[in-house]
């Protein structure tokens, strides 16, 4: 009896021009037939955004090293500097 586990993206989505969402489902097989599967979500944005005390702010962008090849392509190609800048604005406007 082999029981393996896999780790397979089902969904890569760009919402917002700037947010990557990925789906990532952790599957468990017993002898190569399916037993469990489970989901996990994680979003990815063009950077991270904060304000110091003088109210200056800073862009940190993300770093997408460890994400999957595919993850990383889509990344790249959606989070062009027209996005990024746009995205900036965005969260700059945020400021509760």
């Amino acid at each position: 009896m082999a029981i393996t586990k896999e780790a397979v993206i089902e969904k890569i989505e760009v919402v917002r021009s700037w947010n990557i969402q990925v789906a990532t489902d952790t599957v468990i097989k017993e002898d190569g037939t399916e037993i469990s599967r489970s989901r996990h979500r994680h979003v990815l944005t063009p950077c991270t955004s904060s304000k110091d005390g003088d109210d200056k702010w800073t862009h940190t962008d993300t770093d997408i090293s460890g994400e999957e090849v595919a993850v990383r392509a889509i990344a790249n190609a959606a989070w062009t500097d027209a996005v990024k800048a746009s995205y900036k604005t965005w969260a700059e406007a945020q400021e509760v």
